[in-house]
C-alpha cells in the first residue's frame, strides 16, 4: 500500500483536504506530521505540504515554516527522490526551503484571488502530470494573496528550457512571471503549484481535473 505524509504547520487550513484527497484517490495510508517533529514516517511514497497561512504569513509567506524542524527531514527525503507536492502555502514553503527556485510575492493588484481558473498543462511527462495531455486546458481552484511567482530572467529561461514548468495560467490571475502556476525541481520529484488540485477531485466539487494528479502518482509509483 502507498504511504503518504501531510505536513501540518500552525495556520495550515488545507491539511485535512489534502489528506482526504490522497486517501480517497490513492487509498494511501496517510499520516499527519506536526511541524515540530524532526523525523518522518519510514517508507513514504509521497510527502504533501498543504495550503493555508503558516505562522499567519508573518515575516514572509512560508519563511518561518521553511525553518521548522520537520523541513530538514523533508529536504533530505526529497534529495533521496521521495516525491514532494507543495500546494499554495506549500509552494511558498518549498521555495523558502530552497527545494524550488524563485519566490512567491504579493499578487498584482494586491488582492486575494479565490476562484476556479483555467490552467494549461506544460509538462505531461512528470510523475505528477502523467495523466494529463501536453497543452491540455484544465480547471483548478486558486485561493491566495501571495501567488505572484517571481524569478530572475536567467532562472526563468533555465526552468523553461528544462521543461520544468508544469502548469501555466491561461489567464494570469496574480501577475506571475510567464504565467507560471506550478514548477518542478531539476530531478522532477518536487512539484510546487499555487492552484489546489485537492479541491477538484469529484463532481460535487465542481469538477475532477485535480483527481488525475493523484491518479498519476499511483501509476508512476506502482
Amino acid at each position: 500500500m502507498m504511504k503518504a505524509a501531510v505536513i501540518q504547520f500552525p495556520g495550515s487550513n488545507c491539511d485535512r483536504d489534502m489528506a482526504v484527497a490522497i486517501r480517497d484517490v490513492t487509498g494511501a495510508d496517510t499520516s499527519m506530521v506536526w511541524h515540530r517533529d524532526s523525523q518522518l514516517p519510514t517508507g513514504l511514497d509521497l510527502i504533501a505540504i498543504p495550503g493555508g497561512f503558516s505562522y499567519g504569513d508573518y515575516l514572509r509567506s512560508g519563511a518561518m515554516a521553511a525553518r521548522s524542524p520537520v523541513m530538514q527531514a523533508v529536504v533530505e527525503a526529497a534529495g533521496r527522490g521521495v516525491p514532494v507536492l507543495g500546494v499554495c502555502n506549500g509552494f511558498q514553503i518549498l521555495t523558502e526551503a530552497g527545494l524550488l527556485p524563485g519566490a512567491l510575492m504579493r499578487n498584482a493588484g494586491i488582492r486575494f484571488v479565490c476562484r476556479a481558473v483555467k490552467l494549461k498543462v506544460e509538462n505531461s511527462q512528470s510523475i505528477f502530470t502523467s495523466q494529463y495531455d501536453a497543452d491540455e486546458e484544465i480547471t483548478i481552484p486558486v485561493a491566495h494573496h501571495d501567488g505572484n511567482y517571481f524569478a530572475d530572467d536567467a532562472t526563468l529561461d533555465q526552468i523553461e528550457g528544462d521543461g520544468r514548468i508544469a502548469f501555466r495560467y491561461a489567464e494570469n490571475v496574480n501577475g506571475s512571471a510567464r504565467n507560471i502556476a506550478g514548477i518542478l525541481n531539476d530531478a522532477g520529484n518536487v512539484l510546487g503549484m499555487m492552484p489546489h488540485p485537492e479541491r477538484m477531485i469529484e463532481a460535487v466539487q465542481g469538477g475532477s481535473d485535480g483527481r488525475r494528479l493523484f491518479e498519476g502518482l499511483i501509476r508512476e509509483l506502482a
